[in-house]
């Protein structure tokens, strides 16, 4: 199929469907196994989060964190960043290898949200990042409310493009990046926490031109896709980015990003099943 339309621009296909607890439990599985390799590529492109994200998550008191779905430690280092004792779970070696090198003092252990391995009652804070779509939320709230203290903190948070950018819906539509949450969204949690709400920052990634095409390279849909997909994703990212919008190689273009920070806490009578 040619990667033009009629008009000469490329066929842009349409948004992946929102990432969720609606998405089936082998699907999920499949996609997040995606990620299983390539933590150095990863670590390189993706972006940190803003520091607001940590500052409203995180109380005063707070001394010790859980980084559930850390991949290679972009949330960690924030956590670690304010002083906690931080331990990371991630199911993949790969990610966890370069969360070590960069982060040699957090305690790093394979694990998944729905089993962690850590110990009980042992956190103020267990933060799940850019992960909670790829976790089954009511077996990883269970889990998450045993290794928690009896007050503590669940905070969940993504990063998005910000699609209200008439530029960058268009462009997340070539990435495929599904995950833009619908005006609405709260994000399924068990009866183990209350109290959910929500805090948002607006913030802008620098990038070249070519950098957003290796962020593109970090997303599960181009890394399950098969070569003819990922030529023409490439090929209309290539058209949109050089031609459409008139870039040069090494430009710098501020990717305009959206950051839901999500917290609730635990309930007082939450013990540990």
């Amino acid at each position: 199929m040619s990667l033009r339309s009629t008009n000469g621009a490329p066929r842009i296909p349409g948004p992946a469907g929102p990432r969720g607890p609606k998405l089936h439990a082998s699907r999920r599985h499949e996609l997040g196994q995606s990620f299983q390799d390539g933590g150095e590529h990863y670590d390189r492109v993706r972006p940190g989060y803003p520091l607001d994200s940590v500052e409203w998550l995180v109380p005063d008191e707070a001394t010790t964190a859980a980084d559930l779905g850390a991949g290679t430690g972009k949330f960690t280092a924030l956590l670690a960043g304010r002083g906690l004792e931080v331990a990371a779970v991630d199911p993949s070696t790969d990610m966890l290898a370069q969360l070590r090198k960069a982060h040699p003092g957090v305690q790093a252990t394979e694990g998944t949200a729905e089993a962690t391995g850590l110990a009980d009652s042992a956190f103020d804070v267990v933060s799940v990042a850019q992960a909670w779509h790829w976790c089954e939320p009511l077996a990883a709230s269970t889990e998450i409310a045993r290794i928690l203290h009896p007050e503590g903190v669940l905070g969940l948070i993504w990063n998005q493009l910000d699609t209200s950018v008439p530029w960058v819906h268009r462009l997340s539509r070539i990435m495929h990046a599904g995950d833009v949450h619908k005006p609405g969204f709260r994000p399924v949690i068990g009866p183990e926490f209350h109290g959910l709400e929500r805090h948002l920052t607006k913030w802008e990634d620098p990038l070249s031109p070519e950098d957003i095409m290796e962020l593109t390279k970090s997303r599960s849909y181009y890394l399950r896709a098969n070569e003819a997909t990922r030529a023409k994703v490439l090929g209309n990212l290539q058209w949109y980015l050089y031609e459409h919008l008139g870039h040069s190689p090494g430009d710098i273009v501020l990717l305009p990003y959206l950051t839901q920070t999500w917290r609730a806490f635990k309930v007082h009578d939450a013990a540990p099943r």
